[in-house]
């Protein structure tokens, strides 16, 4: 059954459940949560939930936002215990490995991180994709389906809800694989101010103050950090700043004015990725300053002497000057207005420009995308047929602007540009409505309806130039697409006791293809690719949560996704752009589970753990070599980039009474499988296993300014691992003469792919309350 069939079917009954008028009662929904592998994050599986809103101090009683513990969703709430509080949070990776479903890859440069969930943006070296990410309740996605980590402070955060799955019913498009939903510290919960500083191996140090206060009517908190370091690879230094305000004017009960702005700066070095064959000789890139001195296993690239055609030179990263300097600003609004005890109407508008130089590798990127984000909506709770409900609606429209340059880079001077070889102007925007209903069919039974509809325009044209001896060659892609999408969801929770919930979920998901996307052929250069078509996804979920005392939380969700016209991305060599295609058909599936157990006094353990078993049902893939052309049918195949386990397990001690009272210690494993890194599954990435031990200590002042201190010593990488954090695709190819595939050793020596792990390192710090 296609999505679209489906959504005949459901989508009539949802608009009319949740769009209705729904009379106004005593009784509260009743809500289901999944549990918490953080246990801050939820007030317990199954127990109505007190939302406390994003941004916002509510009065008790005032619709919470539809996103505060939604029924039936698959969500893992992450606290800040054991992850932010009383640990050196180097990225927000570290934190967001906490949930089951969640992958973590490391990124181009500084604290950029991959992140995917259920193995839906695995396959990304560069942004967030098929994941809409939010803070405090504002949109952090851009309209073309891109996010990016580099501007996420983990210590900003009280609370980190992962959404497992597909969730374009209630988020819209961009959300196969699920959404993130940051909480940044409110005023009340600082109420004062804190410094705080980091340091360890590598040069890294990181600085942070973060003040806030709620006083009548208002209430403000200001983050802001600067965070630098040499790096553990060559070439891989770094600088980035970080400002995120929230604030909020409450002028009357019934009225709310939030505040958000982030302005993130990036200045960063960027290593080289190798080969397979050259990780193995020189995983960190060390030696490499210099191509004709340069130790064995350095990545070198070729540059045109001339930035344009003929004759190449060979050069480093360092010689290359390959780095990224990026801007991220969001300003954003929302003002809520409770229309009566059990109504709530939400408005919110918000400005985000990505601005980025990027010169690495073979070209340099250059570019500004401004955004624009419209979202209003009206949550209602009350009563329908005489039955506890919550209605929701909302109607969402986001616009960006894309003009990017494309150059040749240079051998002759770090970051020099050369030929102009492509030039991007497009368009991308989304206009849709959603509607969902929880409703409470009985005490021990709630059902949920969702749906979504959405309309995606891109126009653009690219211009691609090439250069020879003879002169100018320029070719022209033009776009003008248009999609329509539709996305029901049907969900339903039993719940026989406090201490059971029963949870099964049938979901549907959209991605369209972002502007970028369209103008990178299979060839890795600038061009034509418009044929592209929505990624779609059908997800089965089926699970249970268990929480028979206040010590002890168990969940456990099986899924299984049927993926249409899948969008695949991989890079057909060194140097060269990554490309997207869409795979007719696959399917993702595999089990979740989480736990967190306080089995002793002091003591707690925490695992969560992810099986993903992703593959192609439907794919035959073209490749070319000179003359020759061969099709290989990949039906069977596993998916490349997404490693089957995922692991991460901690038991911690803190001493709960005494002289040492605050004093604790946790010793934790990160474990990952190898996974394949090309269609035809001739090679793989190794898995690996690292882990990290843990002392902090945290104590209340009583004399002086100060109120609060918390120290706490890291050993990440405690057994000095080396290992694969991040290996972009790489696209299979054949012989020019015979035609047959290349091996695995072709592959192994195709630069531009792996980044090696952080080697043992030490980070220590302290933070300071007053």
């Amino acid at each position: 059954m296609s999505i679209h069939q489906a959504a005949s079917r459901f989508g009539t009954l949802a608009f009319l459940f949740a769009g209705s008028a729904i009379p106004a009662a005593a009784q509260q929904a009743v809500t289901l949560d999944e549990l918490s592998v953080e246990g801050e994050a939820n007030p317990g599986a199954g127990r109505p939930a007190i939302a406390v809103p994003f941004g916002v101090a509510a009065p008790q009683g005032s619709a919470p936002s539809v996103i505060e513990h939604p029924v039936g969703q698959v969500v893992t709430g992450i606290g800040r215990d054991n992850t932010i509080a009383d640990r050196p949070a180097t990225s927000i990776g570290s934190v967001l490995v906490n949930s089951p479903g969640v992958t973590v890859r490391q990124g181009n440069g500084g604290r950029d991180v991959i992140i995917s969930i259920r193995g839906n943006n695995a396959r990304s070296t560069g942004v967030i994709k098929n994941t809409v990410v939010l803070e405090d309740g504002f949109v952090l996605t851009q309209p073309d389906g891109a996010s990016r980590f580099d501007l996420t402070d983990p210590r900003a955060y009280n609370r980190i809800d992962v959404f497992r799955g597909p969730q374009s019913p209630l988020f819209g498009n961009y959300a196969t694989g699920g959404a993130i939903a940051f909480r940044t510290r409110t005023g009340r919960e600082i109420d004062g101010y804190e410094i705080g500083t980091d340091a360890g191996s590598f040069g890294y140090l990181s600085n942070i103050f973060i003040v806030g206060k709620a006083s009548g009517p208002f209430e403000i908190s200001l983050f802001a950090s600067d965070v630098r370091s040499n790096g553990y690879q060559d070439h891989a230094s770094f600088d980035t700043q970080t400002i995120n305000l929230l604030a909020s004017y409450t002028p009357t009960p019934d009225n709310r004015f939030t505040l958000k702005v982030i302005n993130n700066t990036l200045d960063t070095n960027l290593a080289a990725r190798s080969s397979l064959a050259q990780y193995r000789i020189n995983p960190y890139q060390r030696g490499c300053a210099a191509a004709a001195s340069a130790a064995p296993g350095c990545t070198t690239f070729s540059l045109f002497r001339n930035g344009a055609f003929g004759a190449t030179v060979p050069v480093t990263a360092d010689e290359g000057g390959f780095g990224r300097k990026d801007r991220r600003t969001i300003v954003a609004a929302r003002w809520e207005h409770d229309i009566d005890a059990f109504t709530t109407w939400r408005t919110q508008l918000g400005f985000d420009e990505r601005n980025f130089n990027q010169p690495f590798y073979t070209n340099a990127f250059l570019g500004s995308f401004p955004a624009w984000n419209f979202l209003t909506d009206l949550t209602r709770r009350g009563d329908l047929f005489g039955l506890p409900a919550v209605g929701y609606v909302a109607l969402a429209y986001n616009t960006l602007d894309i003009h990017t340059p494309t150059y040749n880079l240079t051998p002759f001077g770090a970051s020099r540009l050369g030929a102009l070889i492509g030039v991007q102007d497009a368009g991308q925007s989304n206009l849709g409505g959603r509607a969902r209903l929880e409703l409470a069919l009985s005490d021990h039974w709630t059902g949920v309806l969702g749906i979504s509809a959405e309309s995606t325009a891109i126009t653009g044209r690219n211009l691609a130039y090439s250069y020879t001896a003879s002169g100018t060659t320029r070719t022209v892609a033009d776009a003008d697409r248009n999609f329509l999408n539709v996305a029901p969801e049907l969900a339903l929770v039993y719940r026989p006791d406090e201490a059971w919930a029963f949870r099964g979920r049938v979901a549907t998901g959209y991605t369209t293809p972002a502007a970028s996307n369209l103008f990178v052929t299979p060839a890795g250069l600038p061009g034509n690719n418009t044929q592209l078509q929505t990624q779609e996804n059908l997800g089965f979920d089926l699970g249970t949560d268990w929480s028979p005392t206040e010590t002890l939380r168990l969940s456990v969700t099986g899924f299984y996704e049927f993926f249409r016209n899948e969008l695949v991305s991989q890079s057909p060599g060194a140097g060269l752009l990554a490309y997207t295609f869409n795979a007719p058909a696959s399917e993702h599936r595999g089990l979740e589970v989480g736990a967190d157990w306080a089995f002793a006094p002091g003591w707690r353990g925490v695992l969560a753990y992810t099986f993903d078993d992703q593959i192609y049902t439907r794919y035959t893939e073209q490749l070319s070599a000179g003359s020759l052309t061969r099709r290989f049918d990949r039906a069977g195949n596993q998916i490349p980039g997404v490693p089957a386990h995922q692991l991460l397990a901690r038991i911690g001690y803190d001493v709960p009474t005494g002289p040492l009272a605050g004093l604790g210690a946790f010793v934790e494993t990160v474990v990952q499988g190898d996974f394949y890194i090309d269609n035809a599954n001739l090679l793989k990435a190794p898995g690996y296993a690292i882990v990290n031990a843990n002392v902090h200590y945290a104590t209340e002042l009583t004399s002086g300014y100060a109120k609060r201190l918390n120290l706490y010593l890291e050993v990440r990488n405690l057994f000095d691992t080396t290992y694969v954090a991040s290996a972009q695709n790489l696209a299979n190819s054949i012989s020019g003469t015979t035609g047959l595939q290349n091996g695995a050793g072709i592959l192994a020596t195709t630069t531009g792919s792996v980044f090696a792990g952080a080697p043992r390192n030490i980070v220590g710090g302290f933070r300071l309350a007053f």
